[in-house]
């Protein structure tokens, strides 16, 4: 497993949020809709403060999936941080899942 130190995760700002229409039910009957998240790159989150986003992902707008529930979910405008597996996807160029362009 990877030290604290080796983690890095991709921010970036909401752009736009599209409902899928596909839905889940959790096991407390909520339920789910997938979502994809346009993002602009923005760069690296707090806890890697000396990594630098490389110039080709400045400002690239890339898609996120995730699902939401709650009306917070569904804002644009904020920060959003991608997993150390989505991150390392970005920045050696292949999609994922959960992370495409």
């Amino acid at each position: 497993m990877a030290s604290r130190q080796e983690i890095r995760m991709l921010q970036g700002t909401v752009l736009g949020v599209e409902k899928t229409g596909e839905k889940k039910k959790d096991e407390e009957g909520n339920v789910w809709e997938k979502c994809i998240f346009s993002l602009e790159l923005t760069g690296f989150s707090k806890r890697t403060p000396d990594e630098v986003l490389p110039n080709n992902l400045k400002g690239k707008e890339i898609k996120l999936v995730r699902w939401c529930l709650f009306d917070w979910h569904y804002k644009i405008r904020v920060r959003k941080t991608l997993e150390p597996d989505e991150t390392e996807a970005v920045i050696k160029g292949k999609s994922s899942d959960s992370v495409y362009w």
